[in-house]
């Protein structure tokens, strides 16, 4: 069972031991680790402190997702125009 209140994408970087990960849920929720693994407890906690702080500043909250899904995948680089 997936123990996140929102969906989780983690990229995988170049370097062997660094990845990132953002929630396509949560606006503005992003974070690094050094293994999947990592990332996933990072996010758990991550997303908690987050939305915490969504409420104290009282800014919009999104819903819980009752499926969140984690997605890994390459790192998607940003076309420079």
């Amino acid at each position: 069972m997936i123990d996140l209140p929102y969906s989780l994408v983690v990229e995988a970087t170049e370097e062997a031991d660094y990845f990132g990960f953002y929630s396509p849920d949560l606006d503005g929720f992003t974070g690094i680790g050094h293994s999947v693994e990592d990332c996933i407890y990072k996010a758990r906690w991550g997303m908690r402190e987050h939305v915490s702080l969504l409420r104290e500043q009282r800014l919009p909250v999104p819903p819980v997702n009752a499926d969140p899904k984690i997605v890994v995948q390459n790192e998607k680089k940003l076309a420079i125009t």
